[in-house]
């Protein structure tokens, strides 16, 4: 049912995917060589088929792994001995380190137990979950207990409501707090230089102190009727 093929047909075509056409009713080849007929997929696994008799008769061991330990030397323990023998020189000490020997012991030597060691008693894993109490659930039950809290707050704060009037605490009015008032201090000044401090203004506009007096505190009383945040706009028509 293969479509009719025009030209040379050639073995390399057939390792080409992009050449191939579908045949009906089969799937479209891949060109992947496969191998001969015993060739056997899969993996090989050695099986030692020895019977119940095998079985019995020996157990399947695993060896040990564990390597042999070096003995490292303490170091530290041969110094504080041969310091204790009187022996200061390095020669002395290396003549001491060869003919005494003392061993650092396994859990000194950095490599740290990893072993745990849990109580008898101790149980491991989660702890149960409790229940799910369906009968409070069912008759409502938690929610008649935050109403109830609800109650408990509100009385209290209407106790400490009473309690508050009950003191008889003046309420401050405008004129109370009025008296009370300070003005803030005046801010401290700019910092300058000295060598500016004692330099005048270039332009005064004004003949003398008494005139800039009178001219300021005049403006100031006519910024009653003058629009603006400090009084110096147009005036106000009513």
């Amino acid at each position: 049912m293969e479509n009719e093929r025009f030209g040379m047909v050639r073995e390399s075509m057939q390792e080409n995917q992009l050449l191939q056409k579908a045949e009906l009713g089969k799937v479209k080849q891949r060109c992947y060589k496969l191998p001969g007929e015993n060739f056997v997929y899969g993996l090989n696994t050695a099986i030692k088929e020895g019977g119940v008799a095998e079985a019995i008769g020996h157990w399947q061991t695993v060896e040990s792994l564990a390597r042999p330990r070096k003995l490292v030397p303490n170091f530290q323990a041969l110094n504080r001995e041969a310091v204790k023998s009187g022996l200061v020189t390095s020669a002395e000490h290396t003549a001491y380190r060869n003919t005494h020997h003392i061993w650092l012991k396994f859990h000194e030597g950095g490599k740290r137990n990893l072993r745990m060691q849990f109580p008898p008693d101790m149980t491991f894993g989660i702890s149960t979950r409790p229940s799910t109490p369906i009968f409070d659930l069912m008759e409502n039950r938690y929610q008649h207990l935050w109403e109830e809290q609800q109650r408990k707050v509100t009385e209290e704060l209407r106790h400490k409501a009473k309690q508050m009037n009950k003191i008889g605490k003046v309420q401050d009015t405008r004129t109370t707090l009025l008296r009370r008032y300070q003005p803030p201090d005046e801010p401290a000044p700019l910092w300058q230089l000295p060598r500016f401090q004692k330099i005048g203004p270039h332009l005064d506009t004004f003949p003398s102190q008494e005139a800039r007096r009178k001219a300021f505190s005049a403006q100031h009383s006519d910024a009653i009727a003058r629009r603006g945040l400090y009084g110096r706009g147009i005036y106000t028509v009513s």
